[in-house]
């Protein structure tokens, strides 16, 4: 008896993986795995998801990693925090469907890989904003999709304040994360 290998995994073996610690994510049927974030980072996260919830008004949801957003049978991602607008999108298995707002915290083991893979593939399933943020460059770049692929709409660093014109009154203070 022969026995191939799947040449592109889906949703059912990405839920058969073993819980080992390690954070996996699925993107165009292929495994990536991620070591655990540093304290740096997830300061970051909590920090920026504070200000985020603070900003979106229910029935929009700000949620942290690790949660799985099913952006297709094969593409499963644990972003850094994800803003979902549509309530209809939380089921008990995560996020289905694109989110409104992923960001992903860079640091030295993924920053490519954030910005490469990751940010072509939320482009190519339809997420509309993706946001970079680099704790020791202490910016955030902010991209918009427009067709398949993203274009920057806003940046800043150090003590500046990030304005997005796409979200009507929100100002973030970046001295205030990097503390």
């Amino acid at each position: 008896m022969e026995y191939a290998l799947k040449a592109r995994l889906d949703y059912g073996d990405y839920t058969a993986i073993p819980g080992d610690g390690q954070r996996y994510e699925l993107f165009d049927g292929d495994i990536h795995v991620t070591p655990a974030p540093s304290p740096l980072h997830q300061r970051l996260v909590l920090r920026l998801a504070r200000r985020l919830q603070d900003y979106f008004a229910p029935p929009a949801e700000v949620f942290v990693s690790p949660i799985d957003v099913i952006l297709g049978p094969h593409d499963v991602a644990q972003p850094d925090i994800a803003v979902v607008a549509q309530p209809h999108q939380v089921s008990a298995r995560g996020i289905e469907g694109a989110p409104l707002l992923i960001v992903e915290v860079l640091s030295p083991t993924t920053g490519t890989y954030d910005r490469t893979v990751k940010s072509q593939r939320y482009s190519a399933l339809g997420v509309d904003h993706d946001w970079l943020a680099d704790p020791e460059a202490r910016a955030i770049e902010c991209y918009r999709r427009e067709g398949r692929f993203y274009r920057a709409v806003a940046a800043a660093e150090g003590e500046a304040i990030l304005v997005h014109h796409d979200f009507s009154g929100l100002a973030l203070q970046l001295d205030d994360l990097w503390r």
